[in-house]
């Protein structure tokens, strides 16, 4: 059995979203940010980043955490890419060359798309959000290019464009910079519009703010 450690308004939704297209069965073990508590260290503060039990789960201190039997990760892209492998199937890389493309896609995300995504999210002003939107416009003018005409990253639904498409949906507020790239728009929509997706989202939005 899947444990993951975490809360749904976090990077956990990314292994969440995979384990519910999935359908593989785990165990939320609910951690809150410690940012998001008046006082995380109180004896009555609920399980969270900085607790002494988590922090024997995960030293780093953030969440998601991932056990998998005797395997902890704590990178939710890792994650990803392990539930996805493990379980084989449609999501997974088939093949080498598959392999080496989900890899290439998952360190797009990670190197080329997040950072300024989240800033373009929950950036301290506006100049900043705009530079980073204007940042992100060489990385989604490739992705862009590459969805022209077809529907998904490869050639089916893979763990690349949930990995890709949790990183990009960050972004998604700023109106501007996705009415310059509709195939990355309508992709997202595609990818929004999964059972699996609503799911995790509809849990997500039931989680304290």
């Amino acid at each position: 059995m899947i444990t993951l450690y975490g809360c749904r308004r976090s990077r956990a939704s990314r292994p969440i979203w995979l384990l519910e297209e999935l359908g593989q069965p785990f165990t939320l073990i609910p951690v809150i940010q410690a940012y998001r508590l008046p006082d995380p260290d109180a004896a009555d503060a609920p399980l969270n980043t900085r607790s002494a039990s988590y922090l024997a789960v995960n030293p780093i201190g953030q969440i998601p955490a991932l056990v998998d039997g005797d395997l902890v990760l704590t990178e939710s892209l890792a994650m990803c890419l392990h539930l996805a492998r493990s379980a084989g199937g449609p999501l997974a890389a088939a093949t080498a060359t598959e392999t080496a493309h989900v890899e290439n896609w998952t360190l797009f995300a990670a190197t080329s798309v997040e950072a300024d995504a989240l800033t373009v999210m929950m950036g301290a002003s506006d100049a900043e959000k705009a530079a980073a939107a204007e940042r992100l416009n060489r990385p989604f003018a490739r992705l862009e290019a590459h969805l022209a005409g077809r529907d998904w990253l490869l050639d089916r639904f893979t763990v690349a464009d949930i990995i890709v498409a949790e990183c990009v949906r960050y972004a998604q507020g700023d109106a501007g910079l996705m009415a310059a790239y509709p195939a990355i728009t309508a992709w997202l929509a595609r990818c929004h519009a999964r059972p699996a997706f609503q799911r995790m989202w509809q849990a997500r939005l039931a989680e304290p703010a």
